[in-house]
Protein backbone atom coordinates (compact mmCIF):
# COMPACT_ATOMS: atom_id res chain seq x y z
CA UNK A 1 0.00 0.00 0.00
CA UNK A 2 1.28 3.47 -0.90
CA UNK A 3 0.14 7.02 -0.25
CA UNK A 4 -2.15 8.29 -2.97
CA UNK A 5 -0.19 11.49 -3.64
CA UNK A 6 2.99 9.47 -4.11
CA UNK A 7 1.30 7.19 -6.64
CA UNK A 8 -0.05 10.17 -8.57
CA UNK A 9 3.34 11.88 -8.66
CA UNK A 10 4.99 8.64 -9.71
CA UNK A 11 2.51 8.36 -12.60
CA UNK A 12 3.67 11.77 -13.84
CA UNK A 13 0.47 13.69 -13.00
CA UNK A 14 2.32 16.53 -11.22
CA UNK A 15 4.71 17.18 -8.36
CA UNK A 16 3.81 15.50 -5.09
CA UNK A 17 2.76 18.84 -3.56
CA UNK A 18 0.51 19.60 -6.54
CA UNK A 19 -0.96 16.10 -6.31
CA UNK A 20 -1.80 16.77 -2.67
CA UNK A 21 -3.71 19.87 -3.77
CA UNK A 22 -5.64 17.82 -6.33
CA UNK A 23 -6.65 15.36 -3.62
CA UNK A 24 -7.78 18.06 -1.17
CA UNK A 25 -9.79 19.69 -3.95
CA UNK A 26 -11.74 16.45 -4.44
CA UNK A 27 -10.50 15.94 -7.99
CA UNK A 28 -9.23 12.39 -7.40
CA UNK A 29 -11.33 9.22 -7.32
CA UNK A 30 -10.26 5.74 -6.28
CA UNK A 31 -12.49 2.90 -7.46
CA UNK A 32 -15.18 5.48 -8.24
CA UNK A 33 -15.12 7.17 -4.83
CA UNK A 34 -13.78 10.68 -4.20
CA UNK A 35 -10.75 10.62 -1.90
CA UNK A 36 -9.90 13.97 -0.28
CA UNK A 37 -7.72 12.86 2.65
CA UNK A 38 -3.93 13.10 2.27
CA UNK A 39 -3.32 10.06 4.46
CA UNK A 40 -5.19 7.74 2.12
CA UNK A 41 -3.28 4.70 0.85
CA UNK A 42 -4.00 2.54 -2.19
CA UNK A 43 -2.75 -0.61 -3.87
CA UNK A 44 -1.23 0.57 -7.18
CA UNK A 45 -1.55 -2.92 -8.66
CA UNK A 46 -5.30 -3.22 -8.01
CA UNK A 47 -6.99 0.12 -7.44
CA UNK A 48 -8.54 2.18 -10.25
CA UNK A 49 -7.50 5.84 -10.01
CA UNK A 50 -9.00 8.82 -11.83
CA UNK A 51 -7.93 12.47 -11.89
CA UNK A 52 -10.52 14.95 -13.17
CA UNK A 53 -12.50 11.98 -14.44
CA UNK A 54 -9.62 10.60 -16.49
CA UNK A 55 -8.27 7.15 -15.71
CA UNK A 56 -4.53 7.17 -15.09
CA UNK A 57 -2.06 4.38 -15.65
CA UNK A 58 -0.51 3.51 -12.29
CA UNK A 59 2.98 2.05 -12.51
CA UNK A 60 3.69 -1.05 -10.51
CA UNK A 61 6.88 -0.93 -8.46
CA UNK A 62 9.51 -2.85 -10.39
CA UNK A 63 12.90 -4.09 -9.19
CA UNK A 64 15.40 -5.43 -11.73
CA UNK A 65 18.94 -6.69 -11.09
CA UNK A 66 21.21 -6.23 -14.12
CA UNK A 67 24.77 -7.40 -14.76
CA UNK A 68 25.99 -4.19 -16.41
CA UNK A 69 28.66 -4.76 -19.05
CA UNK A 70 31.65 -2.51 -19.46
CA UNK A 71 30.92 0.33 -21.86
CA UNK A 72 27.29 0.76 -20.82
CA UNK A 73 26.10 3.83 -18.92
CA UNK A 74 24.08 3.30 -15.76
CA UNK A 75 22.14 6.55 -16.03
CA UNK A 76 20.75 8.67 -18.84
CA UNK A 77 22.14 11.82 -17.19
CA UNK A 78 25.68 10.74 -17.91
CA UNK A 79 27.66 11.63 -21.04
CA UNK A 80 25.77 10.62 -24.17
CA UNK A 81 27.09 8.46 -26.96
CA UNK A 82 27.03 5.10 -25.16
CA UNK A 83 24.38 2.46 -24.61
CA UNK A 84 22.30 2.52 -21.43
CA UNK A 85 21.94 -0.37 -18.99
CA UNK A 86 18.18 0.22 -18.90
CA UNK A 87 18.04 -0.68 -22.60
CA UNK A 88 18.97 -4.24 -21.66
CA UNK A 89 15.60 -4.64 -19.90
CA UNK A 90 12.33 -4.87 -21.90
CA UNK A 91 10.03 -3.08 -19.44
CA UNK A 92 7.00 -0.83 -19.83
CA UNK A 93 7.90 0.96 -16.61
CA UNK A 94 10.24 3.94 -16.39
CA UNK A 95 13.29 2.52 -14.67
CA UNK A 96 16.38 4.25 -13.35
CA UNK A 97 19.52 3.17 -11.55
CA UNK A 98 19.69 3.04 -7.76
CA UNK A 99 23.36 3.95 -7.50
CA UNK A 100 25.60 4.49 -10.49
CA UNK A 101 28.41 2.52 -12.04
CA UNK A 102 30.66 4.45 -14.41
CA UNK A 103 30.94 3.30 -18.02
CA UNK A 104 34.22 1.43 -17.42
CA UNK A 105 32.86 -0.47 -14.41
CA UNK A 106 30.83 -3.67 -14.42
CA UNK A 107 28.55 -5.73 -12.27
CA UNK A 108 25.42 -5.42 -10.18
CA UNK A 109 23.10 -2.56 -11.01
CA UNK A 110 19.63 -2.22 -9.47
CA UNK A 111 17.03 -0.65 -11.77
CA UNK A 112 13.74 0.44 -10.23
CA UNK A 113 10.94 2.98 -10.32
CA UNK A 114 10.66 2.99 -6.51
CA UNK A 115 12.17 6.38 -5.71
CA UNK A 116 12.06 5.99 -1.93
CA UNK A 117 13.92 2.69 -1.96
CA UNK A 118 16.45 4.00 -4.48
CA UNK A 119 17.13 7.02 -2.27
CA UNK A 120 17.68 4.86 0.80
CA UNK A 121 20.07 2.58 -1.06
CA UNK A 122 22.21 5.43 -2.37
CA UNK A 123 22.18 7.87 0.55
CA UNK A 124 25.17 7.36 2.88
CA UNK A 125 23.11 7.97 6.05
CA UNK A 126 21.60 4.49 5.68
CA UNK A 127 25.05 2.85 5.73
CA UNK A 128 24.12 0.40 3.00
CA UNK A 129 27.19 -1.61 1.97
CA UNK A 130 28.43 -1.93 -1.58
CA UNK A 131 31.00 -4.62 -2.30
CA UNK A 132 33.42 -4.64 -5.24
CA UNK A 133 36.03 -6.90 -6.77
CA UNK A 134 38.83 -4.64 -7.95
CA UNK A 135 41.82 -5.61 -10.08
CA UNK A 136 44.70 -3.17 -9.53
CA UNK A 137 48.17 -2.74 -10.91
CA UNK A 138 50.99 -3.91 -8.66
CA UNK A 139 50.77 -5.63 -5.29
CA UNK A 140 49.63 -3.20 -2.58
CA UNK A 141 51.49 -3.31 0.72
CA UNK A 142 49.70 -3.43 4.09
CA UNK A 143 50.47 0.28 4.46
CA UNK A 144 48.32 0.97 1.39
CA UNK A 145 45.44 -1.00 2.91
CA UNK A 146 45.75 1.05 6.09
CA UNK A 147 45.64 4.27 4.09
CA UNK A 148 42.56 3.10 2.21
CA UNK A 149 40.77 2.38 5.49
CA UNK A 150 41.93 5.54 7.28
CA UNK A 151 41.26 7.71 4.24
CA UNK A 152 43.12 10.38 2.32
CA UNK A 153 42.15 13.87 1.14
CA UNK A 154 41.74 14.35 -2.62
CA UNK A 155 40.85 17.78 -3.96
CA UNK A 156 39.68 18.85 -0.53
CA UNK A 157 37.45 15.79 -0.11
CA UNK A 158 38.23 13.02 2.38
CA UNK A 159 37.71 9.54 0.97
CA UNK A 160 38.02 6.12 2.55
CA UNK A 161 36.78 2.54 2.28
CA UNK A 162 35.13 0.50 5.02
CA UNK A 163 37.25 -2.58 4.42
CA UNK A 164 39.76 -3.97 1.94
CA UNK A 165 41.50 -7.34 1.62
CA UNK A 166 43.39 -9.37 -0.93
CA UNK A 167 41.58 -11.97 -2.99
CA UNK A 168 43.86 -14.94 -3.59
CA UNK A 169 41.24 -16.95 -5.47
CA UNK A 170 38.01 -15.89 -7.18
CA UNK A 171 36.74 -19.43 -6.66
CA UNK A 172 33.86 -21.08 -8.49
CA UNK A 173 32.04 -17.79 -9.03
CA UNK A 174 35.08 -16.35 -10.78
CA UNK A 175 35.15 -19.32 -13.13
CA UNK A 176 31.42 -19.13 -13.85
CA UNK A 177 31.70 -15.41 -14.55
CA UNK A 178 34.92 -15.91 -16.52
CA UNK A 179 36.81 -13.44 -14.38
CA UNK A 180 40.49 -14.06 -15.05
CA UNK A 181 43.06 -14.64 -12.36
CA UNK A 182 45.40 -11.77 -11.57
CA UNK A 183 48.49 -11.81 -13.75
CA UNK A 184 51.99 -11.06 -12.61
CA UNK A 185 52.18 -7.58 -11.07
CA UNK A 186 48.40 -7.45 -10.58
CA UNK A 187 46.20 -8.03 -7.53
CA UNK A 188 42.49 -8.66 -7.01
CA UNK A 189 41.06 -6.81 -4.00
CA UNK A 190 37.69 -7.05 -2.27
CA UNK A 191 36.58 -3.56 -1.23
CA UNK A 192 33.49 -2.63 0.79
CA UNK A 193 32.18 0.89 1.25
CA UNK A 194 28.85 2.51 2.02
CA UNK A 195 29.24 6.03 0.68
CA UNK A 196 30.51 5.63 -2.86
CA UNK A 197 31.35 9.10 -4.12
CA UNK A 198 31.88 9.45 -7.85
CA UNK A 199 34.75 7.17 -9.00
CA UNK A 200 35.89 6.96 -5.36
CA UNK A 201 37.63 3.57 -5.58
CA UNK A 202 39.40 4.48 -8.81
CA UNK A 203 40.60 7.81 -7.44
CA UNK A 204 41.79 6.31 -4.14
CA UNK A 205 43.70 3.45 -5.73
CA UNK A 206 45.31 5.69 -8.36
CA UNK A 207 46.39 8.20 -5.73
CA UNK A 208 48.09 5.42 -3.76
CA UNK A 209 49.99 4.12 -6.80
CA UNK A 210 47.76 1.20 -7.81
CA UNK A 211 45.51 2.22 -10.72
CA UNK A 212 42.35 0.16 -11.23
CA UNK A 213 42.35 -2.15 -14.24
CA UNK A 214 38.92 -3.67 -13.63
CA UNK A 215 36.10 -2.92 -11.19
CA UNK A 216 33.08 -5.19 -10.64
CA UNK A 217 30.28 -4.51 -8.14
CA UNK A 218 29.16 -7.85 -6.71
CA UNK A 219 26.82 -6.81 -3.88
CA UNK A 220 24.50 -4.05 -2.70
CA UNK A 221 23.31 -4.79 0.83
CA UNK A 222 21.69 -8.23 0.70
CA UNK A 223 21.55 -8.28 -3.11
CA UNK A 224 24.28 -10.32 -4.78
CA UNK A 225 25.31 -10.51 -8.42
CA UNK A 226 25.87 -14.25 -8.15
CA UNK A 227 26.18 -16.14 -11.42
CA UNK A 228 23.98 -13.78 -13.48
CA UNK A 229 25.69 -13.56 -16.91
CA UNK A 230 27.03 -10.30 -18.32
CA UNK A 231 24.32 -8.25 -20.02
CA UNK A 232 21.51 -10.33 -18.50
CA UNK A 233 18.87 -9.33 -15.95
CA UNK A 234 16.35 -10.81 -13.57
CA UNK A 235 13.48 -9.48 -11.48
CA UNK A 236 14.00 -9.44 -7.73
CA UNK A 237 11.87 -11.92 -5.82
CA UNK A 238 9.30 -10.68 -3.32
CA UNK A 239 11.50 -12.10 -0.56
CA UNK A 240 14.52 -10.12 -1.79
CA UNK A 241 12.51 -6.89 -1.86
CA UNK A 242 11.17 -7.52 1.65
CA UNK A 243 14.66 -8.26 2.99
CA UNK A 244 16.07 -5.14 1.36
CA UNK A 245 13.27 -2.98 2.77
CA UNK A 246 13.71 -4.45 6.25
CA UNK A 247 17.45 -3.75 6.16
CA UNK A 248 16.78 -0.16 5.13
CA UNK A 249 14.30 0.29 8.00
CA UNK A 250 16.83 -1.06 10.49
CA UNK A 251 19.58 1.20 9.16
CA UNK A 252 17.34 4.24 9.56
CA UNK A 253 17.07 3.90 13.35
Amino acid sequence: MERLQKVLAHAGIASRRKCEELIVQGRVRVNGQVVSELGAKIDPARDRVQVNGKLIRVEKNTYILVHKPKGFLSDIDETRGKQLAVDLVPSRERLYAAGRLDANSEGLLLLTNDGDLAHRITHPRYLHEKEYLVLVEGTPAEQVFAQLREGIVLNGERMRVDSVKRVHSLGDLGRRQRWNKAKRNEQWLRIVLHEGRKREIRRLCAALGHPVKRLIRVRIGSLELGALPVGKWRALTDAEVRTLRNQLKVREH
